[in-house]
């Protein structure tokens, strides 16, 4: 009875054993939940965080075009990947490791629960063969004393002289029958005693070592499942890392696109004004009508007069260009951009007509368009009614007809402004050397070009009110040298309407730097042209009209 007792404390070791693994089992399980959990959390906080930062882009003028900005949008982009890959890990957790976890615990629950009912019905049959067993014995025991009486009683009436022959037949007939219990009394417990032994033989030998073989095997195959899902938890993770690494690559690489000229270059085209610098202030001789006499000069008195420039007017010139790089004049732009010098007014003037010949092509494609469709309508009714069309179509005309007329008046002030230009080219030069052609928007060299890198420095150009003393001088009378200059530095001189100079050649001047940066020589044997201001170092003599002494 010990040994039966002790096997089944073993049978309730292994009954707790086996409800702790799959304790174990559920709770890892749900360790595994809250870390794909975790990774969903991440991967949406690094998703917000990506939105957070990417740029809300409404048109395409606000796309990024510094290398640094679209490096950053690159890593965003990774960084989006990454996150991705994320809830990837996190899915694949989710069915490879918890969803397998859940259905093999519920599995392992049924299974468990099966074996241990098992092992208690084999339990509950030994008990009950030795039940049998024991009542078999206990009544063996009980008829045997029975007969231990019967037997004394007759052999007492057999000794006894006084009793009578019919009292001892009867106790002996009692003996028999209580010997003849005993006897089957003790068949029937020999045959239970020794079914109980076989059934206690085949529990303890075949039953319960198979329900203890199930239950371990059961077991094993729960530890197994927990070193599988150990594994695809890793996997998870592992599979994901090429793609991680390349998302990491990628920023490594948008880091390597960085490109500080590029970016450099980007600041330089968007805020580049396109305007000449201002030229050097020139020097203000309060002296110069003390030592001045009317006699002095070669030209005559009206013209003279004429010529005669106020210093205060000259500086107040070149005071009135700084605007363009300091402080802008007082009160709007005009419509006409009259309040530019004139090279940069045509070159305005020419980007509005360009934009303005480009809506109308636009106008002009919708109208061709609505035309079109107009006549589809009329062939075949049933896909539209041409009706509908007409307002669109007249306002589409009457858009092209207002962009005409803004287009006019826009080449109008630019031929304005080209025919000053060439007006004021014919009274620099003479008739024989004819060194500037007007050609619309033009340089030095007679040509233009958009890009404000490759714009060549004007010559100088008077405008307002000297256009009227400009036109008392007689096209073929030379201008007189109001001074000479002395050349610091080579200049080639390749462009139309300047002239070459080398390092310490000597020329006269016959017209002072007006603001722009260019100053009109004369060399010995008559050839004329412009030479840039900082490259020369000039003398102009006292006694001229209106000259100055640059210092």
């Amino acid at each position: 009875m010990e040994s039966r007792h002790r096997k089944s404390d073993q049978f309730d070791n292994l009954d707790k054993h086996t409800q702790w693994g799959i304790d174990f089992l559920e709770k890892y399980a749900k360790f595994v939940k809250e870390r794909i959990e975790i990774e969903q959390n991440y991967a949406k906080q690094l998703r917000n965080l990506v939105k957070k930062y990417c740029p809300k882009r409404s048109s395409k003028d606000e796309e990024p075009r510094f290398t640094s900005c679209i490096a950053f949008y690159n890593i965003l982009n990774e960084l989006n990947d990454y996150a991705g890959q994320r809830e990837v890990v996190a899915e694949e957790l989710g069915h490879r490791v918890y969803g397998e976890l859940m259905r093999y615990s519920h599995d392992l629950k049924t299974e468990r629960k099966l074996h241990l009912q098992e092992g208690r019905k084999a339990q509950q049959y030994l008990d009950m063969c030795w039940k049998q067993m024991d009542n078999s014995k206990k009544k063996f025991e009980r008829e045997c004393r029975e007969a231990e009486k019967a037997q004394q009683c007759y052999e007492r009436l057999d000794n006894d002289t006084n009793a009578t022959k019919a009292d001892v037949e009867k106790a002996k007939q009692q003996l028999n029958l209580r010997t003849h219990m005993a006897d089957e009394n003790k068949n029937e417990y020999a045959a239970q005693l020794q079914n109980f032994n076989g059934e206690q033989h085949k529990h303890f030998y075949i039953v319960i070592p198979q329900i203890y073989k199930h239950l371990q095997e059961m077991d094993e195959r729960r530890t197994i499942k927990l070193s599988e899902c150990y594994r695809g938890f890793a996997d998870s993770e592992r599979k994901v890392i090429p793609i991680i690494s390349k998302c990491l690559e990628g920023m490594i690489a948008a880091a390597k696109s960085v490109d500080e000229r590029r970016d450099s270059q980007i600041v330089i085209d968007s805020f580049k004004s396109g305007f000449e610098p201002p030229g050097d202030f020139p020097f203000e001789d309060y002296s110069q009508h003390i030592y001045r006499t009317v006699s002095d000069g070669t030209i005559s008195t009206p013209k003279q007069e004429g010529m005669k420039i106020d210093a205060k007017t000259t500086v107040g010139k070149a005071k009135g260009k700084l605007w363009l790089f300091g402080k802008k004049p007082k009160g709007p732009a005009q419509e006409d951009f009259s309040h530019l010098p004139p090279e940069q007014r045509r070159k305005k003037l020419q980007q509005r007509i360009d934009e303005l010949n480009r809506e109308l092509q636009k106008e002009t494609d919708q109208k061709d368009a609505l035309i079109k469709m107009k006549d589809v309508y009329e062939k075949n009714p049933q896909m539209g009614d041409p009706g509908s069309l007409q307002p669109k179509l007249t306002e589409t005309m009457g858009n092209m007809d207002r962009l005409r007329m803004e287009i006019h008046k826009n080449e109008a002030w630019i031929s304005e402004v080209e025919g000053k230009v060439a007006a004021r080219g014919d009274r620099r030069h003479s008739s024989d050397i004819n060194h500037l052609v007007t050609q619309g928007r033009e340089s030095p060299e007679g040509s233009y070009t958009d890009d404000a890198n490759q714009e060549v420095r004007s010559p100088p150009q008077q405008h307002g009110p000297h256009n009227e003393f400009d036109d008392e001088f007689e096209d073929d009378d030379p201008l007189p040298a109001i001074g000479h200059c002395k050349a610091i530095y080579p200049f080639d001189g390749h462009n139309e309407g300047t002239l070459a100079m080398k390092e310490g050649e000597i020329l006269y001047i016959i017209e002072e730097d007006k603001g722009d940066g260019w100053t009109r020589a004369r060399r010995q044997n008559g050839d004329e042209g412009y030479v840039p201001t900082s490259y020369i170092d000039v003398t102009l003599e006292k006694n001229s009209k209106g000259a100055v002494t640059y210092i």
